[in-house]
């Protein structure tokens, strides 16, 4: 049984390793669009970092993907983010008790909604 700290650094780890997968490799290309995310003990948001394309000084964090740990039912929800700015169900896989499943679905994209 692991306990609840063990729990919340794998995750961590999880998110981390992902992200680390995502991000360019130069340092360069990174200021024009890198990868980054939040985990709050409960949500977890995978954004894309990039400068306002009408502000190249501002630099925006834009969610693709959102990870919603549900501890009653001990399993995680994947939501996308429509055009509409509004987060929905990911359908083909909604929901999974294991955490790397889901970030192999966000890898994989098969249907678009997470790297378009």
């Amino acid at each position: 049984m692991m306990h609840k700290k063990e729990l919340i650094s794998m995750i961590k780890i999880q998110l981390k390793s992902f992200i680390d997968s995502k991000r360019p490799k130069d340092a360069e290309v990174r200021k024009k669009l890198d990868f980054g995310y939040s985990w709050d003990g409960k949500t977890a948001l995978l954004f894309e970092i990039r400068p306002q394309w009408n502000d190249p000084t501002n630099i925006v964090e834009l969610p693709f993907a959102k990870l919603r740990f549900v501890k009653a039912a001990k399993i995680w929800k994947l939501y996308w983010m429509r055009g509409s700015g509004k987060w929905e169900a990911y359908e083909p896989k909604p929901e999974c008790t294991n955490l790397q499943l889901l970030l192999d679905e966000i890898d994989h994209d098969g249907y678009g909604c997470f790297f378009g």
